[in-house]
């Protein structure tokens, strides 16, 4: 009879730490859709602010239109590789704003696009905080889904892909003065 108990209580052990093992993979994969919800928003925000920044070089600049000429198409759904092209097409669109500003004195002066570059700064920190938050919640899952014993549950599961930097953005600065 108490062999019957211990095979019971074994038996439901088992399927609560199942239950729970299984339910942790579950708000691991929300976490991480949140967390790349945040970097759309983020991408959103900083996309905004220099689309307004483009609108304001614009009217300083304005025979540097074709510079400005591409749009980029921010959407949900996007996936981490999708957003690592946008996020750069969105760095050279930065730079090429700022060399418009460098062209012209009165445009670096003028209190709107002074104001929308600090915006654009805080975009920035947005985006890196988010990215951040991401690949922690990636790394969280991935380590989740491969340890063992919740690896014998995580068969229908596969490891998600880290927010990375751009091969070029790794590589040392060189400074001159």
């Amino acid at each position: 009879m108490t062999f019957v108990y211990i095979a019971i209580a074994v038996v439901v052990v088992i399927a609560v730490w199942a239950i729970s093992t299984s339910n942790n993979f579950k708000r691991a994969k929300i976490k991480i859709d949140e967390a790349r919800s945040g970097i759309e928003v983020a991408l959103t925000k900083r996309y905004d602010m220099l689309t307004k920044l483009l609108d304001v070089a614009k009217g300083y600049a304005k025979h540097e239109k074709e510079i400005f000429a591409e749009v980029i198409n921010l959407r949900k759904g996007m996936s981490v590789q999708e957003m690592n092209r946008a996020s750069s097409q969105m760095d050279e669109m930065a730079k090429q704003i700022n060399f418009t500003a460098e062209a012209y004195p009165e445009l670096r002066s003028s209190e709107v696009f002074a104001t929308l570059q600090k915006g654009i700064m805080d975009a920035e920190e947005h985006l890196q905080a988010a990215r951040r938050v991401y690949n922690s919640n990636v790394s969280r899952f991935n380590t989740s889904i491969v340890v063992f014993p919740a690896s014998l549950l995580a068969k229908g599961y596969t490891a998600e892909e880290f927010f990375e930097a751009e091969s070029h953005k790794r590589e040392d600065v060189k400074m001159s003065f």
